[in-house]
C-alpha cells in the first residue's frame, strides 16, 4: 500500500524543512512525496532540493491558491492512499504512516483520520489547541462536527470517483470536500485514537475572527452546493466546538507501533522521541 503525501507551499522557507524532516523520519518506507511550490520567491526551493531523497516531485509554478495547489498534487499522485501535510504541519512522531497503514488494512475503510494539535509558530512544542476528533458517526455532521483535514488520509479512487477540492470556496474547501466524502456520500471512515499531526497557528480558517466569519459563511455554502441541508444550528455549532480544545489536555497513547519499538507511548514519551531524533529544536 503506497501512501501519497501532498504538501502544498508558498514561501515556505521558515517552516518547510521541519515539514520535511517529518516526512524523512517516518519508519513506513511505501511513501511517495510530493511538494506542489506556488512560485515562491524565498528559499523554499533551495531547501526542497537539499532533500532528493525523501522528496519525488517537485512542483513549482503559478497557481490559484492552496486547493488548487493540493488539486494538483493529488492528479500527480500514483499512491493508494493520499494524505495533505501543508508546509507549516508535521507528523508528531515517526510511525504515523505506520499506524495509518495498519488502520486502512484492519478496517478495511476507504478514509482514516485522527487528531491534531495547534502548536504556537515559534515554539511548535508548545500546544495552543488539541483536536480530538471523536469516533466517526454521520450524524455528527449536523452537530458540527469534521475531522482535521491534515490528518485525514483517503484512499486515491474516492478523489477520483467523488472529486477534488471545490477552487470556488477560498476558506472551507477542506471542509466541503469531506462533507461531500464522509457525509453526502457515506464513505467510510475509520478513527486513530492519537495525535498524528501538529499545526502552527494562523491557518486560512483560522487567523481572525473576519476570516472567521468569511468561512462560515463558506461553510453553508458547502452544504448547498452539495444538495443536502444542515440543521439551523450547524454552522453555529462548528466554530464553538473549537472552544474546548483550548482546554483539553490528554495523555494519548499509541494505537499501532512497529513491532521494534515499545507500545503505550504516552504523548509526552513520543515528543520526547521525536526530539532526541531531530536537529531542529
Amino acid at each position: 500500500m503506497k501512501i501519497s503525501i501532498v504538501t502544498p507551499a508558498f514561501n515556505s522557507a521558515k517552516t518547510i524543512r521541519h515539514t520535511i524532516e517529518s516526512v524523512a523520519r517516518q519508519t513506513y518506507l511505501n511513501v511517495e512525496y510530493i511538494i506542489v511550490d506556488g512560485g515562491s520567491q524565498d528559499a523554499t526551493a533551495k531547501i526542497v532540493a537539499q532533500y532528493p531523497d525523501v522528496v519525488d516531485l517537485f512542483i513549482s509554478e503559478p497557481d490559484y491558491g492552496v486547493y488548487d495547489a493540493m488539486n494538483k498534487g493529488i492528479r500527480a499522485a500514483s499512491g493508494d492512499i493520499i494524505a495533505i501535510l501543508n508546509s507549516d504541519d508535521f507528523y508528531i512522531h515517526s510511525h504515523v504512516l505506520e499506524q495509518i497503514a495498519t488502520a486502512f488494512q484492519q478496517s478495511g475503510a476507504d478514509s482514516v483520520y485522527g487528531d491534531l494539535q495547534y502548536v504556537d509558530q515559534k515554539n511548535p512544542q508548545k500546544v495552543i489547541r488539541h483536536w480530538e476528533s471523536g469516533a466517526f458517526r454521520r450524524r455528527s455532521f449536523l452537530a458540527g462536527w469534521m475531522p482535521p483535514h491534515p490528518a485525514f488520509f483517503v484512499k486515491r479512487v474516492i478523489y477520483q470517483r467523488y472529486g477534488l477540492f471545490n477552487l470556488s470556496l477560498k476558506s472551507s474547501a477542506d471542509y466541503e470536500l469531506m462533507l461531500r466524502f464522509l457525509y453526502k456520500h457515506q464513505v467510510s471512515a475509520a478513527y486513530v485514537s492519537d495525535v498524528l499531526v501538529r499545526m502552527r497557528v494562523g491557518g486560512l480558517s483560522n487567523a481572525t475572527w473576519r476570516s472567521r466569519l468569511r468561512a462560515n459563511q463558506e461553510d453553508r455554502l458547502a452544504w448547498k452546493i452539495n444538495g443536502i441541508s444542515p440543521r439551523f444550528y450547524t454552522t453555529i455549532l462548528k466554530p464553538l466546538r473549537k472552544l474546548q480544545q483550548f482546554y483539553y489536555r490528554p495523555h494519548q497513547r499509541f494505537v499501532t507501533v512497529s513491532n521494534n519499538h515499545p507500545e503505550n507511548y504516552t504523548l509526552e514519551e513520543k515528543e520526547a522521541v521525536y526530539l532526541e531524533d531531530s536537529n531542529l529544536h
